[in-house]
């Protein structure tokens, strides 16, 4: 076998083996987890050094693989600071050994060249750019200072940048940019953090940035940056090439500047997310507490939603109009910081960036224009932009994997069971267990949108099943692809209600599989018919001639909460979302079932509304607010009460009867009260009626729960038209929003509690859309376990349709054991 030698000078050459030493113990020891592109080789390299260890360390399909010859102490301190010493962005899941003594190492310690072979390893998901960097960027003495691709082992891009494993160079879109002489032999230096950094780069040897004006003209500039930001600063709109696609960016502070981007992009009220500096930066405008402060400064940097203070509409006029919430984010990409770099007078260290800066505040929203995919390259980006963006910021390496960003919002940790995503099971629990970890901090995280900074982490199964494919739904769509216990949830796709998104979701399949190096066995989709998911798995199961399995909608929210938090027993799920397809052809959405296994079973729904319209129901809340004054006995009041033109037909229709499906979805009801106390007669997006509500509701702070406000049935339906009835002669608001949450989250719980009498069940899991409603959530959550039940909800994936994959994926493998 031939190995390369990393000498105590850090130069490199072939090495002899040679037999094991008598009175020394030989060890083959094998990593598995997130440890390739992290800088494990050359940790396990320089830990092996300090314990006087001889042997090897090499990167292939399974993960990392080490043969270690030495005194015993020292093996078991390897074993054991393998876990605890490990990376910054390196996750072990298993470190595993076995005799040696067969094994021939080599004089000193050497690192291997990479070997092929089947993929049991993960590539790391895209982080910030770490302290180390920033220092070196911002240092006019560097030789990478303001050098815009600066990374290293702890940082940079990693997931969007690889076509598939082993993570070599040679199989990154680094590959075309040739290492030069000082780049190299940092990349070669053991010493170095930039040790076997696949996409070390310099102003000599590595990517560069361009100007483009709107008509794709290169735009002569000394500093590419300045630029930028001047251009910014004079209200321009600049489309920035990121990590996993392209950003549109304007100065937020400028309010024509956002309503022009508003009206290119056709986004008419759906909130647009801020970047600034840092947190400090932010303090005039939204409640930034440390939980929130943490969330914001992690590596993965995702969007972060922050209360709003009442100065903030006034501040960022057309930012986040009519919802209590703005969504937040700090830099993570050295160009990012560049630009805040420059508006700050390009000072030198890194101090300034704990300082609060008010000279720069951006909106950076992906650039994805009327709800098609993110824009990716650099000629795409010129077709597809050019009526959106006044210049564009491109670089010549190539973005692999389309990954959007990531939006997070901070959840109280408030029982054991709670779950911090950060601490994932090394090893499946018993059947039946939730987790139960000591969470690492007083707050943990909730995903609203699960991309970029967590693809591809693998969430840990409670145990192994044959490799499915799961398609996910319609909206928010994600797919999930599973190798033993382990589950990899795609990066958010979208809604696939366009062409360029299905075929989105078709790349992003056989991307997740060539850099997995799985083949399905089994594909999941959800039951209804006619989703493009669903098409999309009865086509790919039949030219591999795999089963093809439907998974009820509610059933997989549910399963997906029982999947990361390990439990396989019986629960009680509570699924509250928009809509879904259930097994009598009826549209669910309000279900209390019984989940065990890969079987449910429906105890009960809320009483279901009519939909005068049909899916236009979904996006007109006044229709909804019609119809439950129709339940209400009140129909002959529709009119007087809404002028739209339409109202009068709408009545004709709750009538008879005629084009108005039922459904018990919960969602249809937060639209019903909407319309009731006038918040949101129409919905420019999905959910805007509900968040309008909320932000009401936080406005106003708790109430009491209206007496009486529902009904309990024995069959288990739950009927809130007393609620419905006193919101509709409600005039405040404000305090109608607030007596809506707190009458549905004492209902829910009641309703709840009776199922829990009637079964013995005392583990309750959350899940749906509806759960992203903070204080739903925090209501509801708290009745439960006063009661004293577990009460389970989504962490590691958004509880809303972004997490049906998993769901299902989970399912499936229940039924394939």
């Amino acid at each position: 076998m031939s190995m390369i030698m990393v000498n105590e000078d850090g130069q490199r050459g072939h090495a002899s083996l040679c037999p094991p030493y008598g009175g020394f113990v030989s060890i083959r020891i094998r990593v598995r987890g997130q440890v390739q592109g992290v800088g494990f080789r050359p940790f396990v390299y320089r830990l092996a050094r300090e314990l006087g260890l001889q042997g090897w360390v090499r990167n292939d399909g399974e993960g990392v693989e080490i043969a270690a010859l030495g005194e015993e102490n020292a093996i078991r301190n390897l074993l054991a600071r393998l876990r605890t010493d490990a990376p910054p962005l390196a996750r072990v899941d298993a470190v595993e050994s076995g005799d040696g003594a067969a094994l021939a190492v080599a004089h000193g310690f050497a690192i291997l060249e990479s070997q092929g072979g089947p993929a049991h390893t993960g590539i790391a998901p895209d982080a910030a750019t770490c302290p180390a960097c920033l220092a070196e960027l911002f240092d006019p003495t560097d030789r990478r200072y303001r050098y815009p691709f600066i990374n290293c082992t702890d940082c940079g891009p990693r997931y969007t940048i690889t076509r598939h494993l082993p993570y070599d160079r040679r199989y990154t879109s680094m590959a075309p940019f040739v290492l030069c002489p000082a780049c190299g032999a940092e990349y070669r230096d053991p010493a170095n953090r930039r040790f076997h950094a696949e996409p070390n780069a310099c102003p000599v040897c590595g990517p560069r940035l361009a100007l483009l004006d709107a008509s794709g003209r290169a735009v002569a500039a000394d500093d590419i940056v300045a630029a930028a930001v001047a251009r910014l600063e004079a209200g321009e709109i600049l489309a920035i090439k990121g990590l996993g696609g392209f950003h549109l960016a304007c100065d937020a502070r400028n309010a024509q500047a956002v309503a022009r981007l508003r009206e290119r992009k056709q986004r008419e009220e759906k909130p647009f997310a801020v970047m600034a500096a840092n947190p400090a930066s932010l303090q005039a405008l939204v409640e930034v507490d440390a939980a929130s402060a943490d969330l914001l400064q992690t590596r993965e940097r995702p969007i972060v939603l922050l209360r709003k203070k009442a100065e903030c509409d006034a501040l960022l006029a057309g930012i986040a109009p009519g919802i209590a919430w703005m969504g937040a984010m700090l830099p993570y990409t050295t160009l990012h910081f560049m630009l805040f770099h420059e508006a700050a007078g390009k000072p030198a260290t890194t101090a300034w960036l704990e300082q609060q800066q008010q000279e720069l505040m951006l909106v950076m929203t992906s650039a994805n224009p009327c709800g098609e995919p993110l824009v990716t390259g650099n000629d795409e980006a010129l077709a597809r932009l050019g009526g959106i963006a006044d210049a564009f910021v491109l670089h010549d390496r190539d973005i692999v994997v389309r990954c959007d960003d990531s939006v997070v919002r901070s959840v109280p940790v408030l029982t054991p069971h709670s779950f911090t995503p950060e601490r994932e099971p090394s090893a499946p629990l018993p059947a039946g267990m939730p987790l139960a970890g000591t969470p690492l901090t007083p707050h943990a995280y909730q995903f609203i949108r699960r991309a970029r900074g967590y693809t591809p982490r693998a969430i840990q199964l409670p145990r192994s099943g044959p490799a499915i494919l799961a398609c996910g739904g319609w909206f928010k769509n994600t797919v999930c692809l599973t190798r033993g216990n382990e589950a990899f949830l795609s990066q958010h796709i979208g809604d696939l209600d366009n062409a360029p998104t299905r075929t989105s979701l078709d790349d992003t399949v056989r991307h997740l599989m060539e850099v997995l190096e799985i083949e399905p066995q089994i594909v999941a989709h959800d039951l209804h018919p006619d989703f493009h998911s669903t098409r999309f798995a009865a086509e790919f199961a039949h030219q591999r001639g795999i089963p093809a399995l439907a998974v009820q909608h509610h059933h997989a929210h549910i399963a997906a909460v029982q999947a990361e938090h390990g439990v396989t027993g019986p629960v009680l799920g509570l699924a509250l979302d928009g809509v879904g397809f259930g097994p009598d052809g009826e549209a669910w959405g309000g279900e209390l079932l019984r989940v065990e296994g890969a079987d449910f079973q429906r105890l009960g729904h809320l009483r279901p509304l009519a939909l005068p319209g049909g899916d236009r129901a979904a996006r007109e809340p006044w229709r909804m607010a019609a119809s439950a004054l129709h339940q209400l006995g009140l129909g002959d009041t529709i009119e007087a009460r809404f002028t739209h033109p339409a109202a009068a037909t709408v009545r004709q229709m709750l009538e008879r009867g005629i084009n108005a499906p039922t459904t018990s979805s919960c969602g249809r009801l937060f639209d019903a009260a909407a319309g009731l106390l006038r918040t949101r007669d129409v919905a420019s997006f999905e959910g805007q009626a509900a968040m309008a509500l909320e932000g009401l509701a936080e406005i106003h702070g708790a109430v009491e729960p209206l007496t009486d406000g529902y009904r309990l049935a024995p069959d288990g339906v739950l009927d809130f038209r007393p609620l419905l009835g006193a919101v509709a002669d409600t005039p405040d608001q404000a305090f109608g929003a607030a007596l809506f949450h707190a009458t549905l989250a004492q209902g829910l719980a009641a309703w709840t509690m009776q199922a829990v009498q009637q079964s013995g069940i005392r583990t309750v899991v959350l899940g749906g859309g509806c759960f992203l409603n903070a204080i739903l959530s925090r209501n509801l959550r708290g009745r439960l376990e006063q009661a004293g039940l577990t009460v389970l909800e989504a962490c590691q994936a958004p509880p809303n349709d972004g997490g049906l994959s998993l769901g299902q994926a989970w399912v499936a493998i229940q039924k394939g054991n």
